[in-house]
């Protein structure tokens, strides 16, 4: 994720604390718990940096209920997100 000693992401320090919470918890069920609120955030970082229009759209159209037309936008909004993040995925 660093290039030339630089983060690029944004995403190093959540990177690095999750790194840090596998080795302080052997595999089972307590790591799983312990680590997953880091898990989800650099997830949610990496895919914000890749795909950064369609993430904003999924977290403004999605954060809540609303309208048919509102729930319509949020599952076209995801749609899209999925698309760019295959889109960067290797064949």
């Amino acid at each position: 994720m660093e290039e030339a000693g630089r983060d690029r992401t944004g995403c190093e320090n959540l990177q690095r604390a999750l790194s840090e919470c596998y080795q302080r918890f052997g595999p089972g069920a307590t790591r799983h718990a312990a680590c997953r609120h880091l898990n989800r955030a650099l997830a949610e970082c990496l895919v914000s940096f890749v795909c950064p229009d369609e993430s904003e759209a999924v977290r403004t159209l999605c954060g809540s209920g609303g309208t048919l037309l509102k729930r319509s936008q949020c599952q076209q909004a995801q749609l899209s997100l999925s698309v760019c993040i295959s889109s960067h995925q290797p064949d």
